[in-house]
């Protein structure tokens, strides 16, 4: 018989699932896509003014390289939105020229082999030193070590400190002395367990990026990336184009589509199928693929499931303020993609995103104009700000313009400013963050649950992570 799945989540990996779903030639009946808030996409949020400038609020560009970037682009360019890509070569300025502000001033971050060779502030010594001493380090023999510690101990404690503390900033909002290397950087994390060095790991893997000719992936797309040698891309009209366009696909695919629908519990049904109660009643599903964070499943969960539960409890967010601001005229002294600020600078900001360097063509039609985001909070939200539900508004955007004040030296009076907390938005894979998910999918598995845990919970927080991961997790499930 059909079997009727419910998707719980319409962000990223619960659009990505329900579209793997909907290509099912049998074993799926009806899919139901069962969101709690009022729009589709989670985190990928844009907004576009009527004088044709695009804000993100959340994820801003994606990485093509390696079989995740790959098979986005595929998906892509299935949903027909090729023409609407725009790409940012490593040649670019926005590629080659990376900050960091520390010490009260920005610094480049060394880019290409030449610089590694020379003395760039802030570090003390040429980036070559830490490199070459890199394969002769002792092998780590810890199940798990924090971000911190892993990159102190094979390329030094200035690195650590300063290019990799500011990198978890940027990609996880979070602390590199509490994050875990096993879960945040697998690859490294498996380069030094296999060949006793990341370079040489690096170096023997490829940089895990597969073969261009995979048959998997025969999108133009794919091959114009690699051929034209891309750093990122987005989409014209802002990342929330991909959701639209994949809800669009699903509902003339005929997948149901449930907005302000929130799940407020689900039980297992004598005959092992699941009931899912909503504000409006129940609906039942032979298999439920969960897209919400852990924290979230498990106030749905029966609590009865005490080892699940807890586990899931065990797997935290952050919240980032995300203060998009614009002005008049051109008004950066650098080009490039952005700064990073390592946390013994600030706490609160994380960085600062150039927008307009890297994607002219989202600016407003008309004079020249400067878009920027400032990024804050992250592991020290609470901190800083205090309650992300409750922080007044004003004190962010007067917190965010300083920023731009002091950093960059700007100081007229913002054109636009659009601030958003976003609660919640990035999973921080702490310590054992591998652990609780042997016990969570050991857990499911043992107890034979119609239950798939798809998200950014789980096995990477990117949003082509979160793609692939939810189509692996169909295809587990239809074999």
């Amino acid at each position: 018989m059909p079997r009727t799945i419910v998707v719980i989540g319409a962000g990223i990996s619960g659009l990505a699932a329900s579209l793997r779903l909907s290509t099912a030639a049998a074993g799926v009946g009806k899919i139901i896509l069962l969101e709690a808030s009022g729009h589709v996409g989670g985190w990928l949020q844009t907004t576009r003014t009527q004088d044709g400038a695009v804000f993100e609020h959340g994820p801003r560009g994606v990485r093509p390289a390696g079989k995740v970037g790959k098979n986005t682009l595929q998906m892509v360019s299935e949903l027909g939105l090729e023409s609407d890509v725009l790409p940012v070569t490593y040649s670019h300025v926005a590629s080659k020229n990376r900050f960091l502000f520390i010490g009260g001033k920005l610094c480049k971050l060394p880019s290409g082999l030449r610089s590694a060779f020379v003395t760039c502030p802030p570090f003390t010594q040429p980036i070559i030193r830490s490199l070459v001493r890199e394969p002769f380090v002792r092998r780590g023999e810890d199940y798990d070590e924090s971000v911190h510690s892993f990159a102190a101990r094979r390329f030094g404690k200035e690195l650590a400190e300063i290019a990799i503390d500011g990198l978890c900033r940027g990609i996880f909002a979070g602390n590199s002395r509490k994050l875990s290397v096993r879960s945040c950087f697998p690859t490294l994390f498996e380069a030094e367990r296999k060949f006793g060095s990341v370079l040489i790991g690096m170096i023997a893997g490829g940089g895990g990026g597969g073969s261009s000719k995979d048959p998997r992936f025969t999108s133009e797309l794919v091959s114009r990336a690699q051929a034209e040698n891309w750093a990122q891309w987005t989409l014209r009209k802002g990342m929330k184009s991909l959701p639209e366009a994949m809800e669009q696909e699903l509902q003339r695919r005929g997948v149901e589509i449930h907005r302000d629908t929130p799940v407020n519990s689900v039980q297992q049904t004598p005959d092992g199928a699941w009931e899912v109660h909503l504000d409006g009643g129940t609906m039942n599903a032979d298999h439920i693929f969960s897209s919400v964070p852990a924290k979230v499943l498990n106030r749905i969960l029966p609590q009865s499931w005490v080892t699940l539960c807890d586990s899931l409890r065990e797997i935290d967010s952050v919240s980032v303020t995300v203060v998009n601001l614009e002005y008049d005229g051109s008004i950066l002294p650098v080009t490039g993609f952005g700064h990073l600020v390592p946390s013994q600078e600030s706490g609160e900001i994380l960085g600062v995103v150039y927008d307009s360097c890297s994607y002219p063509q989202q600016d407003r039609m008309g004079p020249p104009t400067t878009r920027l985001t400032v990024m804050m909070g992250g592991s020290w939200f609470q901190e800083a700000f205090g309650d992300p539900d409750t922080v007044p508004q004003d004190h962010l955007l007067q917190r965010a313009t300083e920023t731009v004040r002091s950093h960059l030296g700007v100081t007229q009076t913002p054109l636009r400013a659009i601030i958003r907390v976003q609660k919640d938005c990035i999973p921080q894979y702490a310590l054992g963050h591998s652990k609780h998910l042997d016990t969570i999918f050991g857990a499911v598995d043992q107890h034979g649950l119609p239950l798939s845990l798809i998200g950014a919970s789980y096995c990477g927080v990117s949003v082509n992570d979160c793609i692939y991961e939810a189509q692996r997790s169909v295809d587990r499930l239809l074999g």
